[in-house]
């Protein structure tokens, strides 16, 4: 039998969280899938975890080490399904959720991006996302703007997000030339074209490992190349202000790298009208300071952010 869904997993180096990723997949209620898992050059026991795991809907497809945006692309050509669904090998699936998507498809026929809330793990802690401008019910459902309602937390993560496969044919596939932020241009790309069939429930579990950019073991990043969409044609505030948020977002984080031509160079392109105080703040403080802020921020509460 055909599955309905494609689940693709990139797995590079995640031995720790891979085997509990793999289970919350396994243990849903709706289980007419299949798992792709796309082994990016594993250099731990991630792969031996896996293969541990045995279902007959498993299947594991081993590539020289090429980026996450590979990986899905890679995943998305051996996909057999018509919907599409990604999720990193550190986050997790409440059982319902594609038992939920599924009833998502059921009731917006005409629609190709579903997406439900999303709740996100630090260490013990948890906290749902917060999405701008959204008023709807727990568990209500509707069809929304992907710029109007993620002006805080993005209405689409790759822990929460399953596409039709027609997606690909309209808005292409991941950009691998992006070493970072390649989830936010593919986002931008959908939300141009396509409404989102968003679930206010909190089904998917997004895991904040100890990599994020303000350690110091992370020292390249690459943003998108925003000035593409300067001459687009949905120019409506909720646009505007998403791509300035972005890129304020990318600014900051070439601030952190100590890539001080392109911080720069992407600050110019800023509108520092459609900014907050603490985003000012950011921009203009000396790295030191930006740094203390940020550290001491994330310190106090990590259940917001400037990003």
């Amino acid at each position: 039998m055909k599955p309905f869904f494609s689940i693709i997993i990139p797995l590079y180096n995640k031995e720790k969280h891979i085997k509990n990723t793999l289970q919350s997949v396994l243990d849903q209620s709706f289980s007419n899938f299949e798992v792709i898992i796309v082994n990016d050059g594993s250099t731990d026991n991630s792969l031996n975890q896996v293969n541990a795991v045995i279902d007959e809907r498993i299947k594991v497809y081993s590539i020289e080490n090429s980026g996450v945006s590979a990986a899905r692309n890679y995943g998305i050509k051996k996909a057999q399904a018509e919907y599409i669904a990604f999720l990193d090998a550190d986050d997790l699936w409440e059982t319902s959720f594609l038992e939920h998507i599924t009833k998502l498809i059921d009731s917006y026929p005409k629609e190709h991006v579903f997406a439900t809330a999303l709740k996100i793990k630090k260490n013990t802690d948890y906290y749902f996302a917060t999405y701008r401008n959204l008023t709807l019910d727990d568990g209500e459902s509707k069809v929304l703007n992907y710029f109007k309602y993620s002006l805080d937390h993005s209405l689409l993560h790759c822990a929460c997000t399953v596409f039709s496969k027609g997606i690909i044919k309209s808005v292409g596939t991941f950009n691998e030339s992006l070493i970072t932020s390649e989830d936010t241009d593919y986002w931008i790309r959908i939300g141009l074209k396509h409404s989102i069939v968003f679930l206010n429930k909190p089904l998917a579990i997004h895991q904040v490992v100890n990599n994020g950019l303000t350690k110091s073991n992370r020292k390249k990043f690459t943003s998108i190349n925003f000035s593409k969409y300067d001459n687009n044609s949905n120019q409506s505030d909720y646009f505007k202000n998403f791509i300035n948020k972005n890129k304020f977002s990318s600014a900051i984080k070439y601030k952190l790298v100590g890539d001080t031509f392109n911080f720069q160079k992407l600050k110019n392109e800023i509108d520092f009208k459609r900014l907050n105080f603490k985003q000012k703040l950011l921009l203009n403080s000396p790295l030191f300071i930006t740094k203390l802020i940020i550290n001491s921020y994330n310190l106090i509460s990590f259940k917001k952010n400037y990003f």
